[in-house]
């Protein structure tokens, strides 16, 4: 099954590309003590961004204000570390738990060296808050990393819609900064959501070692 979508090379990176990418991998980490300079940062944020990137973190932050940090977090653990179809780690929707999926995740970690990223023991390279982080630094690279993962980032931004968890605005935000759904690419989509990732679950210690793999952490990515 062919996940990866056909890269669209001539979409323009924005000055306030960078701007969005990190508030949003801000509010799509873990709710913890820093939550409330958090929000107030992107309060500040959203006017310098267009309107459909920055209403619906606007809406986000307004839900999460409501909400409270202590109630964020625990809706936080019971949406990404307890519902397999809102896995926030990205190359799970096109590899599943096979082999290929522990090669994506090295290429991963080699491409944040090559700009100089290094991940710290607790980050996973692939999952979402992290892949915006890199792309705030790295704008041009973080567009086409965002973009080769553009169907299974819409796939779980249907699946936090359909459970009407928050974080769906943060994924309608980070959609609005990518390359608009085309046909080949909402095929893709649509074959993910019909057939699921690949199901092989032997032969990843060799090529993914276990820090790269998802497991439940209520302390998010970082």
């Amino acid at each position: 099954m062919r996940n990866r979508l056909r890269l669209r090379p001539t979409h323009r990176v924005h000055p306030w590309h960078p701007h969005a990418w990190q508030i949003q991998s801000l509010l799509l980490d873990y709710p913890g003590e820093d939550q409330a300079g958090r929000l107030s940062l992107a309060r500040r944020t959203v006017p310098a961004l267009p309107a459909e990137v920055g209403d619906p973190l606007l809406r986000f932050v307004e839900r999460a204000e409501e909400a409270g940090t202590e109630a964020l977090a625990a809706a936080y653990v019971a949406t990404f570390d307890h519902r397999k179809r809102c896995c926030p780690y990205l190359t799970y929707y096109a590899h599943g738990d096979t082999r290929k999926r522990g090669l994506a995740l090295v290429r991963l970690k080699q491409t944040y060296a090559r700009a100089g990223r290094r991940l710290t023991d607790g980050e996973l390279p692939d999952h979402l808050a992290v892949v915006l982080e890199f792309a705030a630094t790295d704008p041009a690279t973080g567009m086409r990393l965002l973009t080769e993962h553009r169907a299974g980032l819409e796939l779980l931004r249907l699946a936090l819609r359909d459970d009407r968890a928050p974080w769906a605005d943060l994924l309608d935000s980070v959609s609005a900064t990518l390359p608009a759904l085309a046909g080949d690419e909402r095929e893709a989509v649509a074959r993910l959501a019909a057939e699921g990732p690949p199901e092989e679950q032997v032969g990843l210690d060799p090529y993914g070692p276990p820090q790269y793999m998802p497991a439940p952490s209520a302390g998010g990515p970082r």
